[in-house]
């Protein structure tokens, strides 16, 4: 049996995002459709360098350009390629880095007094019982 390749572009989109390295998560970012209403807070549940999936109480079409805030990264533009009840995958404009997404940004004087370090510790950050 034959299999038919992607005949539109949304396809071939779809196509190319599904087949790249996805990251499975659970995270928010703000969705703003040019032109459209106030932006909605979404929740990320895979992110790839090419798009992502994900869930919000919102109606939105397919071919919808989306402008997503994701965190670590900023504003970055796309195209809803599939809509579903309470679900969507977006197609970025330009590849993104997923793991700096995923990554912690803690200030020290943001932490705790009992997790700050001083500094002359050489161990792992944890103490030995």
């Amino acid at each position: 049996m034959e299999s038919r390749g992607p005949v539109s572009v949304d396809e071939e989109v779809a196509a190319l995002s599904r087949a790249a390295d996805r990251d499975s998560l659970f995270l928010q970012a703000t969705l703003t459709v040019p032109g459209g209403s106030a932006p909605v807070v979404v929740r990320v549940r895979n992110l790839s360098p090419g798009g992502m999936l994900a869930e919000g109480k919102l109606r939105i079409e397919q071919g919808a350009a989306v402008e997503v805030d994701l965190r670590n990264i900023g504003p970055v533009g796309g195209r809803v390629v599939w809509a579903g009840v309470g679900k969507f995958g977006i197609a970025f404009d330009h590849a993104i880095d997923p793991q700096a997404v995923r990554r912690q940004v803690a200030v020290p004087s943001d932490l705790p007094p009992h997790l700050r370090r001083s500094g002359i510790e050489t161990g792992p950050f944890y103490r030995r019982r």
